[in-house]
Order: C-alpha cells, then sequence, then structure tokens
C-alpha cells in the first residue's frame, strides 16, 4: 500500500491518503505531499505520471532499474535516482539498494522496487526536524538525502575497520596469504561498487543546491550544504581507502618477496656448511693413503677439522646476517 502524507503550511496535516486523491490534493493552497510507491506497476507510475504530469522519460527511468546516480530536469518537475548502501560485515561486500524520486513544486513521489530501502529512516528524519516542514518540498528532498548519504558514510566507515584488519593480517607473523587475497578482491570490488554511487552524488547535490532549480531556500541551504559536505567526505575517503587497498596488496607481494629471499639465503647458508664436511668426507675417502688413515688419531683430526671449518663458516655467515 502506498505510503502518503500532507503538510499544509509546515505542518503535518495528513497520512495514509489514497493515490487517486493527490491531484486534488495538490490544487489546495499551501500544501506539500509525499506519495511513497514500492514496487509499483508500469500501470501504476503511468498512472500517477498522468495526475502529476511527468515525463514518460522520467516514468521510464523509474521503472528501469541499474540507473546510475542522476539529476534529470524537465519543464515543470525534477527526476532524481540515487542509491543506498549496505555493508555485509561477515563478508566484505556492499550491497546497493536503488531510490527513485520525482520532485515537483508541491510534491514528492518517491519510487523503491522492494523494501530494502527502509523508508521509515526517512520519515523520522522528517519527524525530527518538523520547525523544517515549512520549506516545502526542499525539506522532504533533504530528509531522503540525509539517509541516503548517511549510509554511504557508514559503509565507508565500516569498510575503513576492514582495511585496517586486513592490514594487520598482512604483518601477521604467519598471515594467510589465500584470506588476505581473498579479502583484498572483496574490498577492492565494495570500494569500486561504493565509488560508483558516491561520486556522482556531487553532481547530484550541487546541482539541487542551484538557485535556478527553485528548490533550497535560505534555512534549508545550510542543511544541504551539510549533506553535500558529507558526500566529498565519502567520496574523498572511498578514493584513499582504493589507494590504501593497493598499497596493501603491493605490501603483501613485497612482503612475500622478501620472506621467500630471506629463506634462500638461509637455505643457501646451510647448504654452504653442510659442503664443508662432505668436502673433507670426500677427500678422506678417497682410495689412497692420507696421514693417519690407519690410525686412530687420523679420524678425530678429520673430525676435528669438519667441526671447525663448519664452525667458523657459521659464525662468518651468522656476523653478515646470512644465517
Amino acid at each position: 500500500m502506498p505510503l502518503t502524507r500532507l503538510y499544509r503550511d509546515g505542518v503535518l496535516e495528513a497520512e495514509g491518503f489514497g493515490v487517486e486523491e493527490v491531484a486534488e490534493r495538490l490544487a489546495e493552497d499551501g500544501v506539500v505531499v509525499w506519495v511513497d510507491l514500492c514496487g509499483p506497476s508500469r500501470s501504476d507510475l503511468e498512472l500517477l505520471a498522468e495526475e502529476l504530469g511527468l515525463h514518460e522519460l522520467a516514468v521510464e527511468d523509474a521503472v528501469q532499474e541499474h540507473e546510475r546516480p542522476k539529476l534529470d530536469r524537465y519543464d515543470t518537475h525534477s527526476f532524481l535516482t540515487a542509491y543506498a548502501v549496505r555493508l555485509d560485515h561477515a563478508t566484505g561486500r556492499l550491497g546497493t539498494v536503488e531510490v527513485d524520486a520525482f520532485l515537483t513544486s508541491k510534491a514528492l513521489v518517491t519510487v523503491r522496487a522492494d523494501d530494502r530501502f527502509d523508508i521509515g529512516r526517512v520519515t523520522t528524519r522528517w519527524d525530527e526536524s518538523p520547525h523544517l516542514a515549512g520549506c516545502g518540498v526542499g525539506f522532504l528532498v533533504h530528509g531522503l538525502l540525509d539517509v541516503v548519504v548517511d549510509s554511504h558514510f557508514e559503509a565507508v566507515q565500516a569498510l575503513d575497520d576492514h582495511v585496517e584488519g586486513l592490514e594487520d593480517m598482512v604483518f601477521d607473523e604467519r598471515p594467510s596469504t589465500t584470506e588476505v587475497q581473498r579479502r583484498s578482491l572483496a574490498m577492492r570490488r565494495s570500494l569500486v561498487t561504493l565509488r560508483r554511487v558516491v561520486l556522482p552524488m556531487r553532481e547530484v547535490v550541487n546541482t539541487l543546491m542551484r538557485r535556478d532549480v527553485g528548490l533550497v531556500d535560505g534555512p534549508m541551504t545550510p542543511y544541504f550544504q551539510d549533506v553535500y559536505d558529507h558526500v566529498l567526505r565519502a567520496s574523498e575517503w572511498t578514493e584513499s581507502l582504493r589507494d590504501l587497498v593497493a598499497t596493501i596488496r603491493d605490501t603483501q607481494l613485497n612482503i612475500q618477496g622478501y620472506r621467500l629471499n630471506l629463506i634462500m639465503k638461509k637455505v643457501t647458508g646451510w647448504a654452504a656448511i653442510i659442503a664443508l664436511p662432505t668436502a673433507v668426507t670426500g677427500f678422506y675417502g678417497q682410495n689412497v693413503p692420507y696421514p693417519g688413515y690407519d690410525q686412530p688419531w687420523g679420524f678425530w683430526v678429520s673430525t676435528a677439522v669438519m667441526v671447525l671449518l663448519s664452525l667458523g663458516l657459521y659464525a662468518s655467515f651468522k656476523r653478515r646476517d646470512w644465517l
């Protein structure tokens, strides 16, 4: 069932009336109407478009999903597309929820494909600022954008925490290479998705604040400016996290290379130490007489030579930090 509200001179006067009453109520003086359609059919939208004079291209965009965040302006209204986001903390994957809106001089019509977007947060935001309700449609649009941008900010903060955990995994004494790679890939995908929905919002909010649009009046200007500041912070934070994830991946590869070189260095050093006894025993294993070959002291001399040479080579490698 569609959700509806009517404000008269900045005061909430009616809720829950039918969509068929919208045109009649908009004909009254000093009223602003909000209509929310969840999962509407094309015929529902066309009926509302006929009553409000909505452009057919805007209606088509509202029916089709996966449009980019944008603000299209027509003669009698504007069409807004934005995306709220939600992060799955278990997998690090980011989900997006599209919300469309028709903006007229006296009405805001929100369109959702399903109930994944919590419209209750929007109405709560409106109820928390009743002193701004007299600003008309600009007040309603601000509440909607504020909730959407807050979801961006919450997501980027959560992703920042995930990236910090990824850093700890990289510098762990025994890191799980597969897990680091999996989480790095998930982070990069989520950040790419977040960037795709956050960056265009700068242009959307900036356009809404223009004087020729006529949506934002004096009292609402600081509030839209606050939303715009949050959009800038979220977009800049997203860009820095993308660079950080790439740096973490490069760091992981460098650490892997360093550890491999360290292992090879140690293996080579021990191989050189083992080669000395092998050389001595190989020499004494020749079928030719050598000093003490038929005496017990000859065995002890050869053993002492092997031990002393091995210890000397070990000390030399240790002093050069080769072991």
